[in-house]
C-alpha cells in the first residue's frame, strides 16, 4: 500500500464501507446515505423503516469482524455517468443517485467494490478489508439527509478505528472519561443550568449556582478588558432590518437569524451579533488618527436560530452571551493590535488553567469563493490574507491554515484551547474586516488631513459564555478552580447545638467575601460530608463541641484531602491565598 493508503483517513473510510457492507448483509432493504471518515472515527447514514437499537450494533460489529477476517480486496473502478446511474438504479440507491447529480460532468465516477458490496465513493481506501482490524461501533443518532430539516431523517451509526490496538483502547477509555465529564451530566448534578421544553430548545436557564458562576466570569472578563484599554458599551437586543442588510448579515447569515418582526410599519430583527451596533458607536463622532486604536467591548446576549439537530447542551444554543469586542485601527496599527489581542487571550486563558493553545489562520477556499460566500474586493482579500499570515509568522508561533473558515467579511486568527482529554475547543477569534467600515461609511482624519477608512477587528476572547462554561465543566469534571467555584466552602455542624458556632464561622468567612454556607439539614455528619464531596465543594469545614471550645474548624479539602484542625484565621488565610493564586486543585 502507498503511504497515502496508510493514513487514518483511508483506514476509517474503509471501516465505514465495512460497516455499510455489514448492514446490507444483515438488513438488505436498507438504503445507503453517506459514510465519511472524521477526525475521531467514521460514520454511515442509513435509511431504514425500523429503528436500529443497541442490540443491532452488537450484531453489526460481529458481522464487520467477519468481513475483516474474510480479507476481501477493495478495488476501485471508474464508470461513465450513464453506467454509474444504471448501476445505482439497479441497486435502488436513491440517495446515491441524488449525489451523482451533483458530481460535475468533467469528473469521473469512482466505485469501490469489496466482494458483493459496491459503493460510489472518491476514496481513499485500504487495499483490503483485512487491514481494518481495530475498530469499535460507538453510538446511534438521527441525521437529516444532507443536513436539511426538510429532508428525510436517516439513522447514523458512529464508530472509530485505529491501526494500533493500544490506540483504540486508549481512545475508548478517553470516550468513557468524556462521558463522565459531559457538561450536561455535571451541570445537572451541580445544579448549574437546565433546559426546559416549555421555554424552548436551545435556551438555557441558569440556576442560582450557575448564575453565580456566570457572573464571576463576566466580572473578571470585563475587568481584564478594561485594564487592556477597552471601553464598555451597551447596545439593544434588536434593530431594524435595514441595519442587517447594510452589514451584509441579511444576505449571508439569514438562515441563522430569527424571523423578522413587524411593528408600526417597521421591520425588526433580533441580533445574531453586535458588529453593526459597535460600528454605529464609532460613527457617532468625528474621529482623528490620534484617537486610534479605539477598542469597544460588550458582554451581550445574541440570538441565532441553530438547527435542532446541532443543539448540544451549552456548547450549541440559540441564545448566548459573548464577550464581544471591536477594535478600530489604522493599517499601520494592525500588527500591534493583533499581537496585543493574542497576548491578552493567552493570559486570560492561563488564569482559567488552559495553557496548551493552538493558532489557526482562517482563510478562503475556492469552493466558498465560487458559492459567493465572501463579500468585498478579491484583490483586497488577497492582500489581507497574505498580511495576516506574515503577521502570524512574525509572531514566531506555530500555526495552521484553516481553508474555508474565513468569515464573509474577512480572514481570521482563531485560538483553540486543548483540554485535559486532548480535545481542541474553538474560543478566541480575531477577525479583520475591511468591508463593514466601508459599508457604514466609517472614516478618520489622517495625519495628512484626508479622510481614511479604518480597519476593524472583531474579537471574542472567551467567546460564548455558555460554551466556555461547558468547556470549564468538562475540563475540571465539575471540580471548578476555587476562585470561580459558586460555593467555595461549606460548614458542617456535627450536631444542632453547634449550629450557632457554625453560623459565627460562616459570618467571619463572608466578611472576607468567601462564598460559604452552613449545612443545617437534619442528616448525619458522614452523609453531609458525602453530599459535599459529590457536589464538589472545595473546602468542607466540620465543627463540633471541641472545635467550638478551641475556636477552630476541622478542614477537609476536595478529593478527600484531610488537612486537620485549623484556626479560623488560618483557614481564611489559606482560602484567600488559593483564590489569589487561582489554584486549580
Amino acid at each position: 500500500m502507498s503511504s497515502e493508503n496508510h493514513s487514518l483517513e483511508a483506514l476509517r473510510h474503509s471501516a465505514s464501507h465495512v460497516l455499510a457492507q455489514a448492514v446490507k448483509r444483515l438488513y438488505p432493504e436498507v438504503k445507503l446515505g453517506i459514510g465519511p471518515s472524521t477526525d475521531t472515527g467514521f460514520y454511515y447514514d442509513f435509511d431504514r423503516d425500523i429503528s436500529f437499537v443497541p442490540e443491532d450494533l452488537e450484531r453489526i460489529q460481529e458481522e464487520m469482524e467477519k468481513i475483516v477476517k474474510e480479507n476481501i480486496p477493495i478495488q476501485r473502478s471508474e464508470l461513465s455517468r450513464d453506467d454509474a446511474k444504471k448501476q445505482l438504479e439497479e441497486q435502488g440507491e436513491t440517495y446515491k443517485l441524488e449525489l451523482l447529480q451533483d458530481i460535475p460532468d468533467d469528473e469521473t465516477i469512482g466505485m469501490y467494490t469489496q466482494g458483493e458490496f459496491t459503493d460510489m465513493c472518491k476514496g481513499p481506501h485500504l487495499s483490503s478489508t483485512g487491514h481494518v482490524r481495530y475498530f469499535q461501533l460507538l453510538s446511534l443518532a438521527g441525521a437529516y439527509w444532507r443536513g436539511k430539516e426538510t429532508n428525510p431523517m436517516l439513522q447514523r451509526i458512529y464508530g472509530t478505528a485505529f491501526f494500533d490496538k493500544k490506540e483504540l483502547k486508549h481512545h475508548l477509555a478517553m470516550l468513557e472519561e468524556a462521558k463522565k465529564r459531559d457538561h450536561r451530566k455535571v451541570g445537572k448534578e451541580l445544579k448549574i443550568f437546565i433546559f426546559e421544553e416549555q421555554v424552548g430548545a436551545g435556551f438555557p436557564i441558569w440556576l442560582p449556582k450557575g448564575a453565580s458562576l456566570l457572573g464571576m466570569i463576566e466580572e473578571y472578563d470585563k475587568k481584564k478588558h478594561i485594564e487592556a484599554g477597552y471601553q464598555e458599551v451597551r447596545t439593544p437586543h434588536l434593530g431594524l432590518v435595514d441595519l442587517w442588510k447594510t452589514s451584509g448579515h441579511y444576505d449571508h447569515y439569514l438562515e441563522t437569524m430569527f424571523p423578522p418582526m413587524e411593528r408600526d410599519h417597521q421591520t425588526f430583527m433580533v441580533k445574531p451579533m453586535n458588529c453593526p451596533f459597535h460600528l454605529t458607536v464609532y460613527k457617532s463622532e468625528l474621529r482623528s488618527y490620534r484617537e486610534l486604536p479605539i477598542r469597544y467591548f460588550e458582554l451581550a446576549n445574541v440570538y441565532r436560530y441553530e438547527k435542532s439537530g446541532v443543539l448540544h447542551g451549552l456548547l450549541r444554543v440559540r441564545s448566548f452571551e459573548q464577550d464581544d469586542a471591536h477594535v478600530f485601527c489604522t493599517p499601520d496599527q494592525l500588527e500591534t493590535e493583533l499581537n496585543s489581542i493574542r497576548k491578552f487571550s493567552i493570559d486570560l486563558f492561563k488564569d482559567f488553567g488552559f495553557t496548551d493553545l493552538q493558532i489557526f489562520v482562517s482563510v478562503r477556499d475556492q469552493a466558498h469563493i465560487d458559492a459567493g460566500k465572501y463579500t468585498g474586493d478579491p484583490e483586497q482579500w488577497d492582500h489581507i490574507e497574505k498580511e495576516f499570515i506574515s503577521i502570524v509568522e512574525r509572531m514566531g508561533i506555530p500555526y495552521q491554515i484553516d481553508p474555508g473558515e474565513a468569515k464573509f467579511y474577512g480572514p481570521a486568527i482563531d485560538i483553540k484551547v486543548k483540554d485535559a482529554l486532548g480535545r481542541l475547543w474553538q474560543c478566541t477569534t480575531i477577525q479583520v474586516d475591511f468591508n463593514l467600515p466601508q459599508k457604514f461609511g466609517l472614516t478618520y482624519v489622517g495625519e495628512d488631513g484626508q479622510e481614511h477608512v479604518p480597519y476593524m477587528l472583531h474579537t471574542a476572547t472567551l467567546g460564548s459564555m455558555e460554551r466556555f462554561i461547558a468547556i470549564l465543566l468538562e475540563q475540571y469534571a465539575g471540580n471548578l478552580p476555587l476562585w470561580i467555584s459558586p460555593e467555595q466552602a461549606r460548614i458542617i455542624p456535627i450536631s444542632d447545638d453547634v449550629i450557632p458556632y457554625a453560623q459565627q464561622v460562616c459570618a467571619m468567612l463572608r466578611k472576607h467575601n468567601i462564598r460559604v454556607i452552613v449545612d443545617e439539614n437534619n442528616e448525619r455528619m458522614n452523609a453531609k460530608v458525602r453530599k459535599g464531596e459529590m457536589e464538589k465543594v472545595p473546602y468542607l469545614l466540620i465543627v463540633g463541641k471541641s472545635e467550638e471550645e478551641q475556636q477552630t474548624v476541622s478542614v477537609r479539602k476536595r478529593h478527600r484531602n484531610n488537612l486537620g484542625t485549623m484556626s479560623i484565621e488560618d483557614i481564611v488565610k489559606r482560602i484567600l491565598q488559593d483564590i489569589e493564586e487561582k489554584a486549580i486543585s
